[in-house]
């Protein structure tokens, strides 16, 4: 149900008080996971769902978010696992874990958990952060406009909402510096020949391809073809052109590839399609050639595409750009400033979009449960069974 229309229902402003309680148990290397409840608030950016947990993981060893998403990854993948995996996740979810900031600067920080990766950066996973924590009072709220800033693995992001009876109505957040890496790469890709693709960076390292030109038109009943047609070009252009971040060199890629063109109408200057992947695409195996597409219009890959119209001297620095996604929703870029990342020269993104909570929940892990970390099956995951 939209903000704006009154609720057939009485509902709480908030959750109850005991939602916001936060378990202090560290995650320290190699102690088991102590995640046996964890309590989340679900919740959607234009489509995308972003779970939120608030409570049932305690803080986690490193210096900066990026040190501790790495730890997370090294020895707790679990959690990602059990949240993402069935039987409460689904291939096209994304969790992020709210956790203290390393600095005095930001409110809170967070990172994020998608099907195969840790991305340093999610627009769309950003808008459900700093909706949940307006929303639970998580972050000092003041009407109309608040503004806060959060600590993302990829680096600082400032958040302005507009906020209205404790909602969030609207939320613009200023991302890290976005460039192009390699504009006009041709690759080779297995049962569509040469394809052109540009490679930059918007918080996560993207190919970027023409639609047009691979004969799609960017509509959810092409959904199959377009997560086939992504992950092959993403793997061709990862495995012939790859890219590291100049600053994070693990950072590599790209790990993600956005198709685009023409918009559906008047309200958006693009549309795009971003293939999120499910699992590892094995050339000898076209059942693994799939994935799943990103519900909203993708806040990096925005990023992303404004650096490399830019580039290409397309875009001009105070100018909007309406990307459209898949179900039609829209988020809103702008190019606010230029800058260099390590001599790359790169602009400074702002990207509007909205999110809304749809549920609270505490999940559980039964100490008899057979499936701990969850399960995936080829029937709509691709590939074989997993391990």
């Amino acid at each position: 149900m939209g903000r704006g229309r009154a609720r057939s229902i009485s509902c709480p402003t908030r959750p109850p008080p005991d939602y916001r309680l936060v378990n202090t148990q560290a995650c320290g290397p190699g102690c088991p996971s102590p995640f046996s409840e964890i309590v989340a608030v679900d919740a959607h950016a234009a489509g995308e769902p972003g779970r939120v947990i608030i409570g049932g993981v305690g803080d986690v060893p490193g210096a900066t978010m990026l040190d501790k998403m790495r730890h997370l990854a090294a020895f707790h993948d679990d959690l990602r696992q059990r949240m993402l995996r069935e039987p409460r996740g689904y291939p096209a979810a994304n969790c992020n874990l709210v956790l203290p900031p390393t600095g005095p600067t930001a409110a809170a920080g967070f990172v994020i958990m998608e099907q195969v990766e840790y991305p340093p950066m999610s627009g769309s996973n950003t808008i459900c952060v700093a909706t949940v924590l307006i929303e639970l009072g998580r972050v000092d709220v003041t009407e109309p406009t608040t503004r806060f800033i959060l600590e993302t693995p990829a680096g600082l992001v400032c958040i302005e909402a507009e906020v209205e009876n404790g909602h969030a109505r609207k939320v613009t957040f200023e991302n890290v510096p976005a460039f192009a890496m390699k504009l006009g790469a041709l690759i080779e890709v297995p049962a569509l020949g040469t394809v052109t693709v540009d490679l930059a960076y918007g918080g996560m390292i993207y190919a970027v391809a023409d639609a047009t030109a691979l004969g799609l038109r960017l509509t959810a009943d092409e959904a199959g073809d377009l997560v086939r047609i992504g992950e092959c070009i993403k793997v061709a252009a990862r495995e012939q052109v790859p890219q590291s971040h100049p600053e994070e060199p693990e950072t590599i890629g790209p790990t993600i590839v956005s198709l685009v063109g023409p918009p559906r109408g008047p309200h958006a200057d693009q549309r795009n399609a971003v293939v999120v992947s499910t699992g590892s695409l094995d050339w000898g195996q076209p059942s693994t050639w799939t994935g799943a597409l990103d519900r909203s219009p993708c806040g990096t890959a925005t990023c992303a595409q404004m650096a490399i119209l830019h580039a290409q001297g397309k875009m001009a620095v105070g100018q909007d750009f309406r990307n459209e996604g898949i179900l039609g929703t829209v988020f809103t870029g702008r190019i606010v400033a230029t800058t260099h990342v390590a001599g790359t020269p790169a602009v400074v993104p702002t990207i509007t979009g909205t999110g809304w909570v749809t549920g609270y929940a505490r999940y559980v892990l039964d100490p008899d449960d057979p499936f701990p970390d969850g399960f995936t099956v080829g029937d709509i995951w691709g590939g074989a069974l997993a391990d």
